[in-house]
């Protein structure tokens, strides 16, 4: 996630807002620290402009 969104040159923050997120929420998640929910992937990936099989297919980056 959090490559997708260097490519994208946005902050958490921007991330955050995009989806509707607290951007702490995303600092958590990008630690590996939260798990999203699947609706709440859905939101990311609508914030990333990504489908969900590319994001998950790089989990371990």
């Amino acid at each position: 996630m959090k490559i997708r969104r260097n490519e994208l040159n946005i902050s958490q923050e921007k991330l955050a807002e995009i989806c509707n997120f607290d951007r702490t929420y995303i600092s958590l998640i990008e630690r590996a620290k939260r798990n999203p929910t699947y609706l709440n992937l859905e939101k990311l990936c609508i914030g990333l402009d990504i489908k969900l099989y590319k994001l998950l297919e790089n989990m371990d980056e």
